[in-house]
């Protein structure tokens, strides 16, 4: 279910997944720093929409300035990279401290977002788009 573990140096650790993005979380006692492949949040992130969806679990919880948060994430595009990121989080936050669960679930935080592209099927164009209809 969710691979969460806390490693050595007591970060707890988290993975999201969302669309093909996968992002690797860790959250460790801080000040709010959120960096994201080296970089902070709001120049990974320049859409006010994904970086709400990123901040979405620690805002929910309260921690977003008692924890610094570092992600490696890749795979996919912004947005899925965004949901990967929300899902992550708040999977290390739940390992993190326990008692933020049930924030974490009222604010559906902790669901995985299975929504995936349609597979191209064979003799179509596309997943559903069928070839264009010729009468001569």
């Amino acid at each position: 279910m969710a691979e969460t573990k806390v490693d050595p140096a007591n970060d707890a650790i988290g993975t999201g997944r969302r669309k093909t993005s996968v992002a690797r979380v860790r959250v460790r006692p801080g000040s709010g720093r959120i960096l994201i492949n080296r970089r902070p949040l709001e120049e990974f992130f320049c859409n006010d929409k994904d970086r709400n969806d990123v901040l979405a679990p620690l805002v929910a919880t309260e921690k977003q300035s008692s924890v610094d948060v570092v992600i490696n994430v890749g795979g996919g595009g912004i947005t899925g990279q965004a949901g990967a990121c929300k899902l992550g989080i708040a999977r290390a936050l739940k390992k993190y401290d326990e008692t933020t669960e049930q924030a974490l679930r009222e604010g559906h935080l902790l669901t995985r977002d299975g929504r995936m592209k349609e597979r191209k099927k064979y003799g179509l164009r596309g997943a559903r788009r069928g070839t264009q209809f010729s009468k001569r």
